[in-house]
């Protein structure tokens, strides 16, 4: 996640007192005789989407050598597939800073939008491109805690100040020239950045293009799901993205109200839709496969690396217990049992990612060390 400021002060310690180390997240090595459900799964539904993963793992201390003899196993083989990750890897049990063993995993989607490339009747809701006048400022070699995240801003004469928030962006004509595409539903244009990516069908040229995340505004995620509790709209069992849309279509005097609460804007670039059935790039930089990709929190687990998710069914109780791939991060997924479940693409994708929003296990899948 990041934040607007420029720079970060220094700790300041009373004389003589040590500093208090902050509880951080452990991997806890098990067997895989501890995974629930690792003996029911077909591993073989997630073979194409670690050997994508192994594109990028692969130039990896410590991947090379699984990622290269994967290239030598037969797929079909069902005990082949499971020989291999249990001859190459060893489980480790992802634990949160507290202790506790659970977490929050949810669900996304690539939505289809109806949009077209210049504004005008219905599609009036701007997607914006990543805007030139945004600088972004990498204080890793200053503060080597901060690696992995960036600070992006706006330069006024010698400073650098936070970039516009999605409420300004609405208030003012300072995004004026930032369009990408025009849709024609604000409140699917917002999910649309919760979910990173999607298609939208445009009315003026009949193609249908992909839109992919490109950069953000550097304000931090903040849910309009928790507001509409927090404001007694909706219980927290309601708050789901079909209620929240409800909401929406129900309240339009209170629409822009509810969309200022987010002040991170999500910027996007389209690319072309290679095969209707391929799945956009995640954050590793490779296509998500649907039931088999997962987004994480990059700071605290592998990207890329093999997840093993136990948790359930959107709204019930049956178990969803299966090898994952974590492909993907996003700006809500932070902490470490934390992860966000990629549905597919379409309406029933959609149905099942919004009503998702249940507690679960991860263990990941790290290379067993060279003997």
């Amino acid at each position: 996640m990041t934040v607007p400021q420029v720079t970060v002060p220094p700790v300041s310690v009373p004389p003589g007192a040590a500093p208090v180390p902050k509880p951080v997240a452990r991997l806890q090595a098990v067997s895989f005789t501890e995974l629930p459900g690792w003996n029911a799964d077909d591993l073989r539904q997630a073979w194409r989407p670690f050997l994508v993963s192994c594109e990028v793992l692969a130039r990896k201390p410590g991947w090379g050598e699984p990622c290269s003899v994967a290239k030598t196993v037969n797929e079909t083989d069902v005990k082949g597939v499971r020989l291999f990750f249990e001859s190459f890897f060893v489980p480790h049990k992802v634990i949160n800073p507290d202790g506790t063993e659970r977490g929050l995993i949810t669900g996304y989607y690539e939505p289809l939008l109806k949009g077209a490339r210049k504004r005008g009747g219905p599609f009036q809701t701007p997607l914006f491109k990543v805007p030139d006048d945004m600088v972004t400022v990498d204080l890793t070699s200053v503060y080597p805690e901060l690696k992995g995240m960036r600070l992006r801003g706006r330069l006024v004469g010698n400073k650098v100040l936070p970039y516009t928030t999605r409420a300004e962006a609405a208030k003012s004509n300072g995004m004026a020239g930032k369009e990408l595409l025009w849709v024609d539903n604000a409140i699917d244009a917002f999910f649309l950045e919760v979910q990173g990516s999607g298609r939208v069908q445009l009315a003026d040229t009949g193609e249908t293009v992909r839109v992919a995340y490109a950069d953000q505004n550097g304000h931090p995620y903040k849910s309009i799901g928790r507001y509409l509790v927090d404001k007694g709209e909706l219980t927290l069992d309601q708050a789901s993205a079909t209620s929240i849309k409800a909401w929406y279509a129900a309240n339009p005097s209170r629409r822009q109200e509810l969309l200022d609460v987010n002040p991170s804007m999500v910027f996007f670039r389209e690319e072309k839709l290679p095969a209707v059935e391929q799945g956009p790039k995640g954050a590793l930089g490779v296509p998500l496969t649907p039931l088999r990709s997962i987004a994480i929190d990059p700071q605290v687990l592998a990207l890329g690396a093999p997840v093993f998710l136990a948790t359930t069914h959107p709204g019930s109780d049956q178990p969803l217990q299966r090898l994952m791939m974590a492909q993907d991060t996003g700006g809500a997924i932070r902490g470490a049992v934390r992860g966000d479940f990629f549905w597919g693409f379409g309406a029933e994708a959609g149905e099942r990612a919004g009503r998702m929003k249940q507690q679960g296990a991860l263990w990941i899948l790290l290379p067993r060390p060279a003997s």
